[in-house]
């Protein structure tokens, strides 16, 4: 099994290493791939250094599966000439989300619908992904017919450069540290909340807000769900948290949705306001699974359940269901 990780020296394809060595997926070969400027530079897998190559030298390997987290004009311009090479590309921008002729896989939801033909699988965006996961086996049971949701992102989501800020305006606060830092981010993040990400498009809506819009109703494979986002980047690192809205077609008892949610593949319930039990960015930190808690009713209107959800945007939110995409495909003898 050969496997390529294209941009397998950023903050994504540092994870997507680490989750693949972790769930002992079987790479007999790993062909690290990255921009000009990093060919021949070393990564790190399973205790063994492999040397980083360009795209052309990892197509003429022919590997079984590549993997990509690169950003999306290098998908757009690299993705195709690997599937055409006969690897099938599992890629983590947004290059490929919404085109109608390619699937836009969750494996806990619609792993089902991939064949052998589908050379390009898209991973679809981290907020989409934690938030699907927890709604889908609700929407099976009493039907979605709305989602209100507002996420509070972490600055990993960006990459290193807004981790890099956070840290030098952390130091600076605490200790007046002096040294230079990168601004991923137009304003100042720590102490501070930036109510944008991505870029602003003509609706008012930023890229990332219309991103869970429509991506929600591709992967759950249905357009009449309305939803409306507003995404949000906070100092945090460890996971992205959502609270989500969401009415339903009919009602619903609360003892059966967190029945539901307990049986749900991928999800753990931390819901104990007692004890002040609720789902944190820390404790998601390094972890699989998409954590739910603040389970309650909407009293405000009929058949609305409010939900807080957090998982690790680096994990599950991206390297993490790549993997498992791949780990399908194995399973069923595509790759």
């Amino acid at each position: 099994m050969k496997v390529a990780v294209v941009g397998a020296t950023g903050l994504v394809g540092t994870k997507m290493l680490q989750v693949l060595a972790e769930r002992n997926f079987p790479v007999d070969e790993l062909i690290p791939v990255a921009s000009e400027k990093s060919i021949g530079k070393e990564v790190l897998f399973k205790g063994k250094a492999y040397k980083v190559v360009s795209a052309d030298d990892a197509i003429a390997a022919k590997p079984n599966v590549a993997i990509f987290s690169a950003g999306g004009s290098s998908s757009l311009e690299l993705a195709p000439r690997f599937a055409a090479a006969g690897i099938t590309v599992i890629d983590n921008s947004s290059a490929w989300r919404m085109d109608p002729t390619k699937k836009l896989v969750v494996p806990e939801i619609n792993a089902s619908t991939l064949t052998a033909a589908d050379k390009i699988i898209a991973n679809p965006n981290c907020s989409t992904i934690q938030m699907v996961v927890a709604l889908f086996p609700l929407h099976q049971r009493y039907r979605m017919k709305r989602i209100v949701v507002s996420t509070y992102q972490s600055v990993t989501g960006t990459g290193k450069k807004a981790v890099d800020q956070l840290m030098g305006e952390r130091e600076k606060t605490v200790k007046g540290s002096s040294a230079e830092y990168p601004m991923a981010y137009k304003y100042p993040i720590d102490l501070n909340v930036i109510p944008q990400i991505d870029v602003f498009l003509d609706n008012g809506y930023t890229k990332e807000e219309m991103k869970m819009v429509n991506e929600t109703k591709k992967i759950i494979g249905d357009d009449s769900i309305r939803v409306t986002a507003t995404t949000v980047r906070i100092p945090v690192m460890g996971g992205h948290s959502e609270s989500v809205n969401v009415e339903f077609a009919q009602d619903f008892d609360l003892a059966e949705v967190r029945s539901i949610l307990e049986k749900a593949p991928g999800v753990m319930v931390v819901d104990d306001p007692a004890n002040a039990r609720y789902p944190m960015p820390k404790d998601a930190h390094e972890r699989d699974e998409v954590f739910v808690g603040r389970i309650r009713r909407d009293e405000s209107q009929p058949n609305t359940l409010n939900l807080w959800i957090v998982s690790d945007n680096l994990r599950k939110g991206a390297a993490t269901n790549a993997v498992q995409i791949a780990e399908y495909l194995m399973g069923k003898g595509m790759l």
